[in-house]
């Protein structure tokens, strides 16, 4: 995924399928300078981590 359509997704009110490394998750945050998104799990909302746009797979 490129940091652009992630940003679309972030800012989207309807829930998107998206995944990083097979783990359905939501993204939070996008920093499209570095190409990093703050993310975290569906099943987990307090375990946020910051991961490449690169590693995000929308379905």
């Amino acid at each position: 995924m490129n940091a652009q359509r992630a940003q679309e997704i972030s800012s989207s009110p309807i829930m998107a399928n998206v995944t990083c490394n097979g783990k359905p998750i939501y993204i939070e945050h996008v920093d499209a300078q570095k190409g990093t998104a703050t993310i975290h799990p569906l099943d987990e909302p307090n375990n946020k981590q910051s991961v490449s746009v690169s590693s995000l797979m929308e379905h």
